[in-house]
């Protein structure tokens, strides 16, 4: 039996039909990718799953005690008080069976690597994020939906976020614009076009030739359609012998037709994107010197130093925080270093798209938005209705006129966007301008900008688009340095990959001990302390087995190489820490299984085996070593 069942569901907000006639079934276990549109129904489809929507007609069937959660697009401006109050809220009012309220908000923190004292209020957009999840996660949920859950992740925050879910054992569907995510965690994509909805098993990359097919199925049919219905028009419309001998029944097929095409709904457009370029700049675009730069003596960028010349196309990618807005200022010149020099190129024309879409004024409407209440603007060369333009980007006259404050997200970023496209440059920012845009929509953005022959700097956590977009990284550290790599994300990946793999054959030995709570890039937290309380934790018998023998010794001094080893340890057991947090983030990434060697795969997964028996038992002769000592 399904865990949920919509039948015959229809769904309407004054418009046309956001789900007309629409049937789903929800098994256990499944993983169901949503897409569609923006303003398909997506949201809506799952308020209906969770119970918290009801359709004008149709039934929705829920499996007896059945538990859903949701994490909803944004995140709810009410939200306040400490970690665990928030994460608590999301226990049901009954509870499965198993451990007590108290253990289950611990258990779910421990897993999410999150301080259940913190107040949310000093979160950052990614880490509430996490606390949302977890407060949807301790329920236990048998369906989890999630809707968009990569707003406001870095590209390390989204690889733990697939990595965790790809654990979960409960059904799954969500709603996201992350392809690579999209790929590597459905097993079904569930498409809502025009009201109905269209089920494809398999993965992501099969839905979109499948889908492929059927539209093109589509139009054939609706040309073969159309082209009876104008020769039916044409015989109705012969002289009067013809209408004296017509039959009844052909008329009446023939008022058939005209009210099945009048009721057709056509696929919403593609935007028509347009970028329009500057006159070419110098050779020179931007030169960085030995730039330095710090808030309130904490570095943001250290010795950075480039050279951007006409035509480059850089991405930007960093940890949240780790200062890519702050690069991007520096380097068109909004903030001054703390040391170093900045130098511009000639004939710059700057466009800047802002990810916290402060150039909009939620009071103006879309028209003044883009035209600051002119009626016309000069596109390439040429005068262009306003509305005619943004028509190019999908908004009817009627939107037009509305607010800024009442659009959807993906609205704003497509406003956005025609915003900043509408003023020529030959150098174009772009910071995250892939939130909330339909997969349609990205991918014509990444199609113009592969066109456009200005320079480009993009920040984007996005791993498809920077595969697609640009020709070289700058990745900073979040300590104030910036690595410049060639190629798009996969090509940075698999070379930190081999500088993984390079790094556990030749171990780098370091300075300092790893703090307690930092996050490897994989999202794992690993310290000294932390290894320690799993090594005890898990291995509690062999810790007993060892100390046994040594309670039952007379107490005795160090010997010199006895002290030479306890000194060595602390050492070797940080080098042991480095290598596992390498590995396990090596393992963790899918790139690696997929460009690996079977053999290299296989050594890497029996070499992390080994550092674990190693971590453990220089635990345990450290212990030792220091009870002597005492």
């Amino acid at each position: 039996m399904a865990l949920v069942s919509l039948q015959d569901i229809t769904l309407h907000f004054g418009g046309p039909p956001v789900l007309d006639n629409a049937t789903l079934h929800l098994e256990a276990g499944e993983r169901v990718g949503l897409v569609g549109r923006n303003g398909a129904g997506k949201s809506s489809l799952m308020l209906l799953i969770n119970g918290e929507l009801q359709p004008q007609a149709g039934t929705v069937a829920r499996q007896r005690d059945l538990r859903t959660a949701r994490l909803p697009q944004e995140s709810p401006p009410e939200l306040n008080g400490t970690i665990r109050q928030v994460v608590a809220a999301g226990l049901p009012a009954r509870l499965p069976d198993g451990p007590p309220p108290h253990q289950r908000v611990d258990s779910i923190l421990s897993r999410m690597l999150l301080d259940g004292e913190q107040c949310v209020s000093t979160l950052s957009g990614g880490m509430v994020r996490r606390v949302l999840l977890a407060r949807a996660l301790v329920a236990d949920p048998d369906v989890l939906l999630l809707d968009e859950p990569t707003n406001h992740l870095d590209i390390d925050a989204i690889v733990w976020m697939e990595e965790l879910l790809e654990r979960w054992r409960g059904a799954l569907v969500f709603v996201t614009h992350d392809r690579m995510f999209l790929q590597r965690l459905a097993r079904r994509i569930v498409e809502i076009d025009r009201g109905a909805i269209y089920s494809y098993s398999g993965d992501y990359g099969k839905f979109l030739q499948r889908r492929d097919q059927r539209l093109q199925a589509e139009e054939q049919a609706a040309n073969a359609f159309d082209d009876k219905l104008a020769a039916e028009e044409a015989w109705i419309r012969q002289g009067i012998m013809a209408r004296r001998t017509r039959n009844e029944g052909r008329v009446r097929t023939l008022q058939a037709m005209r009210q099945q095409r009048r009721q057709r709904r056509s696929r919403q457009g593609t935007a028509g994107i347009a970028i329009q370029e500057a006159e070419r700049s110098g050779d020179l675009v931007i030169e960085a010197r030995n730039v330095s730069f710090a808030y309130d003596d904490v570095p943001v960028i250290q010795g950075f130093s480039t050279l951007i010349a006409r035509g480059d196309r850089l991405g930007v990618v960093g940890a949240n925080g780790s200062g890519k807005t702050t690069l991007l200022r520096l380097l068109l010149g909004q903030l001054k270093p703390d040391s170093g020099s900045i130098r511009h190129g000639t004939r710059l024309h700057v466009v800047h798209f802002d990810q916290l879409r402060e150039q909009l004024d939620p009071r103006s409407t879309v028209a003044e938005s883009i035209a600051g209440g002119q009626e016309y603007l000069n596109i390439d060369g040429r005068r262009k209705h306003v509305y005619g333009y943004l028509q190019d980007f999908l908004f009817t006259p009627d939107r037009a006129r509305t607010p800024v404050s009442v659009l959807s997200g993906g609205e704003r970023n497509r406003l956005l966007l025609a915003r900043t496209f509408s003023r020529p440059a030959n150098l174009m920012v772009l910071d995250e301008p892939t939130n909330d845009l339909d997969v349609e929509t990205l991918e014509l953005l990444e199609e113009r900008l592969m066109q456009y022959s200005g320079t480009l700097l993009l920040v984007s956590h996005d791993r498809t688009f920077l595969d697609n977009v640009v020709t070289a990284l700058l990745v900073l550290d979040g300590r104030g340095g910036v690595q410049e790599y060639t190629g798009g994300y996969s090509e940075y990946h698999q070379q930190r990959v081999r500088e993984t793999q390079a790094s556990m054959t030749a171990p780098t030995r370091l300075s300092g001990r790893l703090k307690p709570g930092r996050a490897d890039s994989a999202g794992t937290a690993w310290s000294a302390d932390a290894a320690e309380q799993q090594g005890q934790a898990g291995k509690g018998g062999s810790r007993q087995a060892a100390d046994e023998p040594r309670r039952q010794r007379r107490p005795r001094k160090l010997s010199f190489n006895e002290r030479r080893e306890l000194e060595a340890l602390p050492e070797r057991i940080e080098e042991l820490e480095k290598e596992l947090s390498a590995l396990r983030t090596l393992l963790a990434d899918p790139v690696f299984y997929q460009t690996g060697d079977k053999a290299v795969i296989t050594a890497t997964q029996a070499r992390l085996s080994a550092a674990e028996t190693e971590l453990e038992s220089a635990y345990a002769r450290w212990e030792e070593l220091a009870a002597l000592e005492e």
